[in-house]
């Protein structure tokens, strides 16, 4: 089987662990099949600012000639970030697979040799008025809490290079997701883990999604059945319920969490006003057997609670 990807090296090692698992499961060989996408001609990453309405959504630009291929059949599966899918897949086209998640909180990374691990230890570092690298919305109205007086300003590349930024000076801090570093086993550069309850993460954080045709053959869907952990999966529906039911913008302060035990989902959510000043909480549970259920009401709570108001703000009429 053929999996399409990107060829950052993020991208590599989820496709090549899609590949991996595939085969300890007794599935067939893999070829990876590196695909450059639009988004990668201009080397920012799927939630920048970078978008205007009307404009065609910056994630699409990150999947589409991957999605163009798996709908001609030059390859049997795509694997992705699922953060970085957009909340309305093509027609054709659908989420068949995750493999099990990795931690989905935000990280803030300091320079080489800086002092201190934790949360209180950075903050206390970085001091009042730090220039803190970061190219997501979402990330800087939530650590408006802990940084009022904070420059938030995007830092492009993957992930080494905007390592490489942060160590020559050009910021004091960098938030980035910990599953990306734990993965390229960057561990250590992680200098505090951010709680959900300071700054919820993206939809589907964490999580490596697989996406296939509807047309895929039986042996594709069985391979990937066989992967594919429960829980992840669960979960990664319901928060992208969660973005479609409030308008699946690109650009959307929207942090949104599900967890499982047993037959319960606990999902959280929060958007928050660009400038930081508002935010609007709410979490609640629901049955795993209709994640998207869940997804949606927890949707309607936001918008009870004056989700809407903010996010009309953000796309005037």
């Amino acid at each position: 089987m053929t999996i399409g990807t990107r060829g950052s090296a993020l991208a590599l090692w989820q496709a090549r662990a899609v590949a991996r698992a595939i085969a300890e499961a007794g599935g067939p060989p893999c070829e990876i099949v590196v695909i450059r996408t639009s988004g990668d001609e201009s080397a920012g990453p799927p939630d920048s600012p970078r978008a205007t309405p009307g404009t065609l959504n910056v994630k699409r630009l990150f999947v589409k000639e991957i999605e163009e291929a798996l709908l001609d059949g030059r390859v049997d599966l795509a694997v992705h970030s699922s953060k970085d899918l957009p909340a309305a897949l093509p027609d054709g086209l659908r989420i068949a697979g995750a493999l099990a998640r990795e931690d989905p909180r935000d990280a803030i990374v300091l320079p080489i040799g800086s002092p201190g691990r934790g949360l209180d230890a950075v903050v206390r570092a970085l001091g009042r008025h730090p220039r803190i690298g970061t190219s997501s919305v979402r990330r800087g109205a939530e650590l408006k809490a802990l940084f009022a007086d904070a420059t938030f300003a995007p830092v492009r590349g993957n992930v080494d290079t905007r390592l490489r930024k942060l160590d020559a000076g050009e910021c004091d801090a960098l938030v980035l997701a910990s599953a990306g570093l734990k993965r390229l086993e960057l561990d250590a550069r992680i200098s505090a883990a951010l709680p959900v309850d300071v700054c919820v993460p993206a939809p589907s954080q964490g999580i490596v999604a697989i996406e296939i045709a509807d047309a895929a053959p039986d042996a594709v869907r069985r391979a990937i059945d066989a992967i594919t952990d429960a829980d992840a999966l669960t979960a990664l529906i319901a928060e992208r319920a969660v973005v479609r039911a409030l308008g699946g913008g690109c650009q959307m302060p929207l942090g949104v969490l599900a967890t499982l035990e047993g037959q319960s989902i606990a999902i959280r959510g929060s958007v928050s006003a660009p400038d930081g000043r508002r935010v609007v909480r709410a979490s609640l549970d629901g049955n795993r057997g209709n994640p998207s259920a869940v997804g949606e009401k927890l949707a309607a709570e936001l918008l009870r609670k004056g989700a809407a108001d903010i996010l009309s703000s953000l796309n005037p009429q």
